[in-house]
């Protein structure tokens, strides 16, 4: 999917020796990501903002060692089975991957701790929780401002 200002990214890309090394895949079909998180020597995620983090967790079930972000909702998500970036930094960003890909120890202990993590969330568990809270704020238990 491309984001907001995309167009300078593939611009650089065009314009520098690593071109035929790029492959911009654009939208994936949802039964093609396993077989790319699994094909990956690691999922990076330098994300500026995120909701929840869906692909870090679908990586992270995949046994994909993750670095990404230490901003948003994302270091709640990943716990301590990634290694976190700051996405403003170009440099700690390079050290992240340059870790997780030269450090086997790190690698494994993301690799084990993000598959038992990704197990800890669930759709069954978000509609239970949801459902709590809808139960709540219908019986009064939860204060909602208008």
């Amino acid at each position: 999917m491309q984001g907001w200002d995309y167009q300078s990214i593939f611009d650089r890309v065009a314009s520098s020796s690593i071109e035929k090394e790029v492959i911009f895949t654009g939208s994936v079909p949802s039964e093609s990501l396993p077989f790319l998180y699994n094909g990956a020597s690691a999922f990076v995620y330098p994300s500026f903002y995120e909701g929840f983090g869906l692909p870090v967790l679908e990586a992270m079930a995949c046994g994909v060692p993750v670095v990404m972000s230490n901003v948003s909702s994302l270091p709640e998500v990943a716990g301590d089975a990634a290694v976190l970036i700051n996405p403003y930094s170009v440099d700690d960003l390079a050290n992240g991957i340059s870790r997780i890909l030269s450090d086997e120890d790190l690698r494994k202990s993301c690799m084990t701790k993000g598959i038992e993590r990704a197990k800890s969330f669930s759709w069954e568990r978000c509609a239970i929780e949801t459902l709590k809270v809808f139960n709540e704020a219908y019986n009064g238990n939860v204060f909602l401002s208008r």
